[in-house]
């Protein structure tokens, strides 16, 4: 394992691929500004993470849900991507074969320009009608809550919550993609949230290299063929060079 000084023999690995997965999580989007709002920093109103984002507290009390989604969107909404989420986009720009899969639900990455993307939590400026199941972007900050769609339905979220299943055929491309690279980005995530923590195992098993990008050791750190314990916005740039 190199451990944050070989970032020239990192970098010449990462330019000789040609089939790269990036797998990110709440790191990235940490240092942008925006809070986890898991554990007790994301504390709402004496609520966790764990109490309000279920399909059991939607239907309980679809205000107070709305009501905390629209003070997360109010906060995301004053943050903008990063040099990480942009050195990103430069590395798809350069790669045939590239797949970015990310567990943040803000849509930086979207924002930042990434295209070949998928935000396998959701993304928390989209919304779902619960009637005529419409899914549609609405970055609005005074919806009404709780909002209605246009056919009167009540609108929620459009993000995966606590109990309920990810898309699978968001997951049946994002474990192909794992399967068959030559290296996998993991940035800004703690490898402990399944399913997303299972995809650099499928990657490493199937003869992948692993690049490691995050603030401090995670699980993934014993095996990970490069880490380097640092801010994704730091490293990241030095990883992909913009292009000639």
């Amino acid at each position: 394992m190199v451990i944050g000084t070989d970032i020239d023999r990192a970098r010449e690995e990462l330019a000789r691929a040609e089939s790269i997965v990036a797998l990110t999580g709440a790191g990235i989007s940490a240092e942008s500004g925006v809070p986890t709002f898991r554990g007790q920093d994301g504390l709402w109103r004496n609520y966790s993470a764990t109490d309000l984002a279920t399909p059991e507290a939607f239907a309980s009390d679809p205000r107070l849900i709305w009501d905390w989604y629209q003070w997360r969107r109010e906060l995301i909404a004053k943050t903008t991507f990063n040099a990480g989420h942009s050195a990103l986009v430069r590395l798809e720009a350069g790669v045939a074969d590239f797949l970015l899969i990310t567990q943040n639900v803000d849509g930086l990455h979207k924002s930042a320009g990434s295209k070949a993307l998928i935000e396998i939590h959701g993304n928390i400026w989209t919304t779902r009608c619960t009637g005529c199941g419409e899914i549609r972007e609405d970055r609005r900050l005074d919806m009404g809550l709780p909002p209605r769609c246009r056919c009167g339905g009540l609108l929620r979220p459009d993000v995966v919550w606590f109990g309920e299943a990810l898309d699978a055929a968001a997951m049946s491309k994002a474990q192909a993609a794992c399967a068959r690279c030559d290296l996998m980005l993991v940035v800004g995530t703690s490898a402990l949230v399944q399913p997303a923590a299972s995809f650099p195992l499928i990657a490493k098993q199937n003869g992948a290299k692993i690049m490691e990008v995050n603030l401090e050791r995670t699980p993934i750190s014993s095996w990970a063929d490069y880490s380097f314990f640092d801010k994704a916005s730091l490293v990241l740039p030095r990883l992909v060079l913009p292009q000639p």
